[in-house]
């Protein structure tokens, strides 16, 4: 059933549906076709107005500002970066080689000891006990030697006896080869009792090294960093030395125990300058050099690794042993050269690019518009880069970013 339809005060009867067209004095018919048109031209408008909006934006006559950076002299430092820790230069471990009950200590946390130094005492009874014992058995061996010299000086005697009688026939030649017998065998047995001496004078030794021993005393002149032990604490060296204490020779001398990827070890060498900072100072750079690039790798989920050493001097006492440094190490430096950031070789202006692909060049602001300058790049330190030739001077301000439409953002144009 048609119900009539208002429109501009007219009621209007129509079996067939209408789209109202804006500024239309008249009512057209929505069919397949015409709906059709009307998206068509709809869908036209949009892209036109799209395409007109973004030549707007892209093109060159919009507002461009440039962020530029001066051409400065000074250094062009190439570094690699590490972490590592602040050890002692020698650090000698002090253990016992015996077995026993801590008797006393005479050595702390920070003890400054000289060679020769008592730090720690183990009970010295059960080896005193064997001292005593091989002493004793010593002495027998010697009284028996002293016995049985006396029986070879009477073997001597009673065979010339029997050598000169048996040249009469006083004796019979079996009495004769009898005394040869027993002075035979009183040398033999001089001998073997000086064998028997020299045994029990080993013995003798060997329970006072171990009496020794039961005094632990440092190595060297150095500083106590750590101890491992308490008195009346029972220490037992039958497989594996224990440690008593760790004693640094000279903590005016550290060194730093860097892990270097493998990425990065080619250009580290002895001799290079390094510096790095501790969290304890992290206003204060020390510097070193590095001394060692050992040769062992270290693997850790499969990063391969290299030990760097750098020696620092430490006479002031600040590093402490263990601390974790962030270390920089120079493996190359230019001085007082003409340098532009790095940003400014990366960057291109929008537009079609100079002919020249190849050829490094920079940017640089000349009567309102960037004019492309051809350097030579040497060293880049990821910061600065060295311009070994080209028409730059400290004066010139190179072009690092562009701003367009004041109302985007300053982003650097790479390169193609």
């Amino acid at each position: 059933m048609n119900k009539p339809i208002g429109f501009g005060g007219v009621k209007i009867e129509s079996t067939t549906p209408l789209v109202l067209v804006p500024n239309a004095s008249q009512a057209v018919p929505a069919g397949p076709r015409s709906r059709k048109a009307w998206w068509i031209g709809a869908a036209a408008f949009a892209v036109t107005v799209a395409v007109g909006f973004l030549w707007w934006v892209n093109s060159g006559n919009g507002n461009v500002q440039y962020t530029t950076a001066a051409v400065t002299r000074g250094p062009v430092t190439r570094t690699v970066v590490a972490t590592g820790t602040v050890n002692p230069v020698l650090t000698i471990i002090v253990g016992t080689y015996v077995s026993g009950v801590i008797q006393n200590l005479q050595c702390d946390y920070n003890t400054q000891v000289k060679t020769g130094q008592i730090c720690a005492q183990i009970d010295p009874r059960p080896y005193q006990t064997v001292v005593d014992q091989n002493k004793a058995n010593l002495a027998v061996a010697k009284a028996q030697l002293e016995k049985d010299k006396a029986a070879l000086a009477y073997a001597k005697v009673t065979l010339d006896r029997n050598a000169q009688l048996v040249q009469t026939s006083a004796v019979s030649k079996d009495a004769y080869d009898n005394a040869k017998s027993a002075y035979d065998q009183a040398q033999a047995q001089i001998v073997f009792d000086e064998a028997g001496i020299q045994q029990r004078q080993a013995e003798l030794a060997s329970a006072q090294v171990n009496l020794d021993y039961t005094n632990i005393i440092s190595p060297v002149d150095g500083t106590v960093v750590s101890r491992n032990v308490t008195q009346g604490q029972t220490v037992a060296a039958s497989f594996q030395t224990p440690t008593l204490f760790l004693i640094a020779t000279d903590l005016t001398k550290m060194q730093v125990d860097t892990n270097v990827s493998e990425s990065d070890i080619g250009g580290i060498k002895d001799n290079e300058t390094a510096s790095f900072t501790v969290d304890a100072f992290p206003n204060r750079s020390f510097t070193g050099t590095v001394t060692q690039v050992r040769q062992s790798p270290q693997t850790v989920q499969n990063v391969v690794t290299y030990d760097v050493v750098v020696s620092v001097d430490n006479a002031d006492l600040a590093l402490k042993p263990g601390m974790t440094a962030a270390t920089r190490i120079v493996t190359d430096q230019r001085n007082d050269v003409i340098r532009v950031p790095s940003q400014a070789l990366r960057f291109s202006p929008s537009g079609p690019a100079p002919t020249g692909k190849g050829q490094a060049r920079v940017w640089v602001l000349r009567d309102g518009k960037p004019t492309a300058i051809p350097v030579t790049a040497g060293l880049d330190d990821d910061t600065f880069v060295e311009i070994v030739s080209g028409d730059l001077n400290p004066d010139d301000k190179v072009i690092v970013a562009e701003q367009r439409n004041a109302g985007k953002a300053a982003t650097p144009t790479p390169r193609l």
